[in-house]
């Protein structure tokens, strides 16, 4: 057993990046661009692949302007169109599935009538699983091609068996966002240490990894960045948008959108092992305002780390200090 109780413990407001000296002229010139897969992308973020947070609609505007997606597995049966429709418009298909019985049916489909994805993700709530192995395995012989994320999990031995059955890519974190309550229902997850548990993770990982969960600030991005992430997936962040699926919704003048876990009673449909919960965040105008926004900051991030790419934010010292400082508690 693996004495994680030792480690040093700690989340995103209680990191702060040590400046290095600066090399470029203009912010302007940081490239914050990624490699993830066989694609490359403007910036190291990703929407969850929540049903409050990505629909089709939001998909294809990604795909077309240089963003990675997921698109969520909570509909089924339009998957298999959904990546028809992207394919039949030149742009990349990215889809999450589960590990029911019935996707390895859907997954058959898929080969059988040669409508392959360029990106899947095994979407589970306890990634670090017998059936999730044997899932990516059933993906992997079928559809080599295909670039398979999954998750999600905490430790360095889920990295490595998850790694070893064939994954490209892990995605860490369990119950760290701001719709999971999965700390509080189960007394499990990476709530208040999810920084912590990328870095555990990333010290271990050969292929990508995938940060989910926890990012309440732009900073927050680089920070898992530093800590060993190639994508950090966001969800309340992004969800607040015009493009968002969630309805608006006015309260005193002030307009906000629904946003719900995936967990949570809201999409399970009934109030059976509920993990998640329905809240309301602020409406945010445009996402493509703020992912001008996101990616203005990184190259702020890296002109502090001293260097070009996003490579140079890894390579930076760092300090742990009290989350009440950052939080501008006196």
């Amino acid at each position: 057993m693996s004495n994680y109780f030792s480690m040093e413990a700690f989340d995103y407001d209680d990191i702060q990046l040590v400046p290095n000296k600066g090399i470029i002229k203009s912010r302007h010139d940081a490239d914050t661009s990624v490699k993830f897969g066989n694609r490359t992308f403007k910036i190291p973020v990703v929407p969850a692949n929540m049903e409050s947070v990505i629909n089709e609609k939001m998909a294809i505007w990604l795909a077309k302007n240089g963003y990675y997606y997921v698109m969520h597995r909570f509909q089924p049966e339009k998957r298999l169109d959904f990546i028809k429709m992207m394919h039949e418009q030149g742009l990349f298909a990215s889809i999450s599935v589960g590990i029911k019985d019935s996707e390895y049916a859907f997954i058959d489909l898929l080969v059988k009538e040669n409508v392959i994805p360029e990106y899947i993700t095994i979407d589970v709530a306890h990634g670090h699983s017998i059936y999730v192995i044997k899932m990516i395995k059933y993906i992997k012989d079928k559809m080599p091609d295909a670039f398979l994320t999954a998750g999600n999990i905490a430790t360095p031995e889920a990295v490595r068996e998850l790694e070893n059955a064939g994954a490209d890519a892990t995605k860490v974190g369990v119950g760290p966002g701001r719709a999971c309550i999965t700390k509080l229902k189960t007394g499990f997850g990476t709530g208040g240490w999810q920084l912590a548990a990328l870095r555990m993770c990333s010290k271990v990982a050969s292929k990508p990894i995938i940060a989910d969960g926890g990012i309440r600030h732009n900073g927050d991005i680089a920070k898992s960045v530093r800590f060993g992430a190639s994508m950090v997936m966001i969800g309340s962040m992004l969800a607040g948008h015009q493009e968002s699926p969630g309805n608006v919704i006015k309260i005193n003048d002030k307009t906000y959108k629904q946003y719900w876990g995936s967990a949570s009673e809201v999409q399970k449909g009934a109030y059976r092992n509920v993990e998640g919960k329905q809240m309301l965040v602020p409406f945010r105008g445009s996402i493509a305002d703020t992912l001008t926004e996101m990616q203005e900051d990184l190259q702020s991030a890296i002109s502090y780390a001293g260097g070009k790419t996003l490579n140079s934010i890894k390579l930076v010292d760092y300090v742990i200090v009290k989350s009440s400082i950052l939080s501008g508690d006196k």
